[in-house]
């Protein structure tokens, strides 16, 4: 399997149990310790919603053992930033700003993304972002 990014909405399904194409593909990656790539925003997104100090600690640990794609906090935000200019001039509006700032790290290392949110098939249309549907 090729290396990708899980979006947020996945790895939320995968922690909540939920059964679904995105999340069963992530489970495979995981048991099949295939190579699995993690950005910051991801990490903590995941993190901020976790309601136990216990949960949070062992959830933490695990997302740390995955490859963390790093680039500067400055170079990440420029380019989110650029990338969500690019949509709003042709008349594209993104909901949520970190779905840029994920899509840009996917598009910084030419990564396929796994997701469950229409962001991200808007910004695909419109750059060079690499959707993988399972």
């Amino acid at each position: 399997m090729q290396p990708v990014i899980f979006d947020t909405s996945v790895w939320i399904d995968y922690l909540n149990g939920v059964k679904n194409s995105q999340a069963n593909l992530l489970n495979e990656y995981i048991e099949n310790d295939q190579p699995l790539l993690i950005c910051p925003v991801i990490i903590q997104e995941i993190l901020q919603g976790i309601s136990t100090d216990k949960d949070f600690e062992n959830i933490k640990d695990s997302l740390l053992s995955f490859e963390i794609l790093n680039i500067s906090s400055l170079e990440a935000a420029i380019g989110a930033a650029q990338l969500y200019r690019q949509l709003r001039k042709k008349g594209i509006t993104i909901n949520k700003s970190n779905d840029c700032l994920i899509a840009f790290y996917a598009i910084r290392f030419d990564v396929g993304l796994i997701h469950k949110d229409s962001d991200f098939d808007k910004i695909a249309k419109q750059s060079s972002l690499k959707i993988i549907k399972p």
